[in-house]
């Protein structure tokens, strides 16, 4: 029933910040918990945040190294992701999701709903 719809990937250079925002459509996912997961060529999908309906809690993969930050917008239905202090490491397609928990939860297999994802290049 969700559509999620992530926006506000781009190239950059190392150093720079982006914010990623995914937009929800058709069920409000207010009620559930959102992650971000990103994916690089050759690698396997890993959890980068994850934040309750009401943010009141995060949780943050080792990947990020405290430099992204999640919140959301529950009356615009929209999740963001600001990354600062980008690295090429960092470069990968970001996805957001939507739990089929209320919780806030690093694990793949607890999230239903997934964007197409939005491409993120950090160059040297």
């Amino acid at each position: 029933q969700v559509q999620l719809v992530e926006s506000g990937g781009g190239l950059v250079q190392a150093g720079d910040s982006l914010r990623l925002s995914c937009a929800a459509s058709g069920r409000t996912l207010s009620s559930y918990a959102m992650g971000w997961f990103r994916q690089a060529p050759g690698k396997e999908r890993e959890f980068v945040a994850a934040i309750t309906w009401n943010g009141g809690s995060i949780y943050n993969g080792n990947s990020v190294k405290g430099r992204f930050t999640i919140s959301r917008d529950n009356a615009k239905n929209t999740v963001y992701l600001q990354m600062n202090s980008l690295e090429p490491e960092d470069t990968a397609v970001y996805f957001c999701a939507g739990s089929t928990m209320f919780i806030a939860t690093m694990t793949l297999s607890n999230y239903r709903y997934w964007g197409q994802g939005t491409q993120v290049t950090v160059s040297s």
